[in-house]
């Protein structure tokens, strides 16, 4: 008995072991960020192609807040033909996250939030490193910088955070982060 027993445990920390190198067991500074016990959670958005700001609080006493969810799918929308899709919520923490980490009150500027099917196909086909795949069309990505933050640090703090995937495109002067899998480029 003792010895089924100590079987048991093994395939179960096995398993465990199996799940935590999958990459989708717990995320350590991401989980923690989420599970704070923030009044309210609060994003600024400038967007470089309609001109568009946004500040919003998105998230108070224990919930998200459905007309801030709408305002920051409209800001970030594909702004090649105005499609939304409603952009995952985890992505929202992530980037509050990165905002508390880096200390700034300046607003994230978008280079490219959601992207329709449509548009990701014509960048693909006409540019290297666009992903035909991307999460981009998911709502789970974005292109951005902040002002006064070098990328280098940006891209740093996101990659701590341990949240998703995070590209490095200093010469496009932007940070890519997504909310797949750990990874960085």
């Amino acid at each position: 008995m003792n010895n089924q027993i100590s079987k048991t445990r093994r395939d179960l920390l096995k398993a465990g072991m199996a799940f935590a190198l999958t990459g989708l067991g717990a995320r350590p500074a991401l989980a923690a960020f989420e599970q704070s016990k923030t009044a309210m959670r609060e994003l600024a958005f400038y967007n470089l192609h309609t001109g568009e700001n946004l500040k919003t609080v998105y998230w108070a006493e224990g919930g998200y807040l459905p007309d801030a969810l709408a305002d920051i799918n409209h800001i970030l929308r594909d702004h090649r033909n105005d499609q939304t899709l409603p952009i995952e919520t985890p992505l929202l923490d992530l980037l509050h996250g990165l905002h508390s980490r880096l200390g700034t009150v300046q607003p994230f500027h978008i280079v490219s939030g959601y992207r329709s099917p449509a548009t990701n196909a014509a960048l693909a086909a006409n540019a290297d490193g666009v992903a035909k795949g991307s999460l981009h069309m998911q709502a789970k990505a974005i292109d951005l910088y902040i002002e006064g933050v070098p990328l280098d640090e940006l891209r740093r703090a996101a990659i701590a955070l341990r949240g998703g995937g995070v590209g490095y495109y200093p010469k496009s002067n932007f940070v890519h982060v997504d909310i797949g899998r750990i990874r960085s480029w």
